[in-house]
C-alpha cells in the first residue's frame, strides 16, 4: 500500500514493530513520508508516536488500522494464554490505541476516515483460528459502535480485504495460499478504493471490490 499511496502523490506516515523493515522504508521513501518503530499493542508507544505525527502533520485524512497477527492453527483448548493474548492485544487493543490517540484531532477538524481492517473471518468462522476470528468479530462490533459516536464529517468503516497471499495467509493455508492475489496486485485495487471513502461511508462493513472475499483473509 505504501508504494501505491506514494505513487499517487499522498504522504504516508506509518509504523511497524520490525526495525529492519522500518529502516528499509526510510531508505526507499524520503520526506515528507516517515516511518517509526512502534508496537501498536502498547498504548504508551502509540501515544508518543501520535504526538510526533500530529505535531508535524496535523490530523490524518485516512487512518488504516491494519496491524495484525494470527494464531498457529490449533483447536482453541490447545492455544496458550500467551498466544491468545497476543492476538487480542495486537488485533483489538492495538486498533483501540490508534483510535484513542488520533480520533480526537480528526473529530476536532471534523474530517477523516478510520479504516479498521477486518477479515472474512470477522463475518464467518472456521476451525483452528478461533482467537483470530474472535479478534476480527470484535473489530466489526467496535467499528459499528465507533461509527455511532463520531460527528458528521468523520467516518469509521470495517474492511474485509479479501484473501491475499501474505505470510499470515501462508501460516493458515500452507502452499494453497499461492493461488491468491499478491499484496502488490491487491494494493493496486485497494488503494484507489480506500482513497474514495468519505463521510457517507460511516458505519459500513466493506470489502475491496474485485478481490475474492471468501471466509478467510488477512
Amino acid at each position: 500500500m505504501v508504494d501505491e499511496f506514494v505513487r499517487l502523490g499522498h504522504t504516508v506516515l506509518g509504523c511497524g514493530r520490525t526495525r529492519k523493515i522500518i529502516d528499509q522504508l526510510h531508505r526507499r521513501f524520503g520526506t515528507p513520508h516517515d516511518f517509526y518503530r512502534v508496537d501498536t499493542s502498547s498504548d504508551d508507544e502509540v501515544k508518543s508516536w501520535a504526538s510526533l505525527i500530529l505535531s508535524a502533520h496535523g490530523a490524518p485524512d485516512l487512518v488504516l488500522n491494519n496491524a495484525g497477527v494470527i494464531n498457529k492453527n490449533a483447536p482453541l483448548w490447545e492455544i496458550s494464554e500467551r498466544q491468545f493474548s497476543e492476538v487480542i492485544d495486537v488485533n483489538v487493543k492495538g486498533f483501540a490505541n490508534i483510535i484513542r490517540h488520533f480520533a480526537p484531532e480528526m473529530i476536532k477538524k471534523k474530517r477523516g476516515v478510520i479504516v479498521n481492517f477486518s477479515s472474512g473471518w470477522g463475518r464467518s468462522t472456521d476451525a483452528e483460528v478461533a482467537p483470530y476470528c474472535a479478534s476480527k468479530w470484535a473489530i466489526e462490533g467496535l467499528t459499528l459502535a465507533l461509527s455511532q459516536e463520531l460527528p458528521s464529517g468523520v467516518a469509521a468503516v470495517s474492511l474485509n480485504p479479501g484473501i491475499i497471499n501474505t505470510e499470515m495467509l501462508q501460516s493458515a493455508f500452507g502452499g494453497s495460499a499461492a493461488g491468491y492475489i499478491s499484496p502488490e496486485d491487491w494494493a493496486k485495487k485497494a488503494v484507489p478504493f480506500l482513497l474514495g471513502l468519505g463521510p457517507g461511508d460511516n458505519g459500513k462493513q466493506l470489502e475491496v471490490p474485485s478481490v475474492d472475499a471468501a471466509p478467510a483473509g488477512t
